[in-house]
């Protein structure tokens, strides 16, 4: 019975974590929306400079229980600048911990607050996220032939006319990379055989439709692309095959102990502007990642398994990063929870919140 107890008390790890994520989500909404009104009669870019603010607030404190909490080991290669820069972020895409690596890097950068998403289209339904991340500068888009490209590229005008600061994060594979659902990489290397493109083993085969119109529309206010390889340490049996990467819950209950993350920064001028070549271009980058992977997981020679090749460095986030955003919507939220009133408020934000999210996504993308 004890050790039940006890393997019970580890598994809940990750509901603080959750409770305080979700906990503080209304209290965020409501700051925003007090300023989205305040903001109406002001030009887009100031809206644009506190948004980004009170984003990078709501993320540092999410970061603290990715990081601080869980005390993951970040490990970087490659060229990450030290300074925050207009880009699209490219990346290998295998468990929702993925979105959380975009965020590790922007933070590196001081460009949190700039880090906005290409979604896939029914994500914009999530309660009170759904929402805000399209307020934010997100992108939805639906697969294949419904692909709206000309309602991408009109976004991403508005935000460039603003003159919004872009960390633009893109997972071209459209889906995750699963080892659990053999069809998904069978049908992926059945479509690269079919096209005559090289069959890869630790990716998909990437979709170009999104990167070319986002570097299309952007390519004179970027300032390069980053590739970036994601591999978390310990997704494999003891037969050294492949296993699902970490979802969320298990990441936050400290079940990976190292996240690797390589960066290839290029500039836009080796970038193919055609679609056609822009797609040879993204498959070859792929072949890259897969080459990484195989080296990462497969390699012959076990001291260069569970690394990138190349030097590297571990990265440990500095609380001063973090806490005060911590202490900061924590507090806010359990002042609200101390009075009735603020009860109402919060459970009301809750609901209609949700409603008029639903709602605003529905009529406007």
């Amino acid at each position: 019975m004890l050790l039940s107890l006890v393997l019970h008390t580890y598994s809940m790890r990750y509901v603080l974590p959750a409770a305080v994520m979700m906990g503080t989500a209304p209290t965020y909404i409501l700051a925003w929306g007090a300023w989205r009104l305040l903001s109406a009669v002001l030009p887009a870019r100031f809206y644009r400079e506190v948004d980004d603010r009170l984003y990078t607030i709501y993320q540092s404190m999410v970061l603290f229980f990715f990081e601080n909490y869980t005390g993951v080991q970040v490990i970087i290669y490659g060229d990450l600048p030290k300074n925050k820069e207009n880009v699209i972020y490219l990346s290998n895409h295998q468990c929702t911990v993925d979105w959380i690596i975009a965020d590790m890097m922007a933070i590196r950068q001081n460009a949190l607050g700039h880090v906005r998403y290409v979604l896939k289209d029914g994500l914009k339904w999530l309660p009170l996220y759904g929402w805000y991340f399209s307020q934010h500068g997100g992108v939805y888009v639906k697969r294949s032939a419904k692909f709206n490209e000309k309602e991408m590229r009109e976004k991403l005008r508005a935000q460039m006319k603003a003159e919004t600061p872009m960390y633009l994060v893109i997972f071209p594979e459209g889906t995750r990379y699963n080892p659990e659902i053999p069809k998904v990489i069978a049908d992926s290397q059945s479509f690269a055989e079919k096209e005559g493109l090289a069959i890869l083993k630790h990716v998909l085969t990437p979709r170009v439709k999104a990167t070319h119109v986002a570097i299309d529309t952007m390519k004179d206010y970027l300032d390069a692309v980053y590739d970036v390889t994601v591999a978390y340490e310990g997704t494999v049996d003891h037969k050294g095959q492949r296993k699902l990467a970490p979802s969320m819950t298990e990441f936050l209950c400290k079940e990976c102990p190292r996240v690797h993350i390589f960066i290839d920064r290029i500039e836009l001028k080796d970038i193919p502007e055609e679609q056609m070549y822009m797609r040879r271009w993204l498959h070859e980058r792929f072949e890259i990642k897969d080459k990484l992977l195989i080296e990462f997981y497969d390699a012959k020679d076990s001291t260069r398994r569970n690394k990138f090749p190349g030097k590297s460095v571990h990265s440990k986030l500095s609380l001063k990063k973090t806490l005060p955003s911590l202490l900061f919507l924590g507090g806010l939220t359990a002042s609200m929870l101390l009075t009735e009133s603020g009860r109402k408020l919060y459970v009301k934000t809750w609901i209609y919140g949700t409603l008029i999210g639903c709602l605003w996504v529905s009529i406007k993308p």
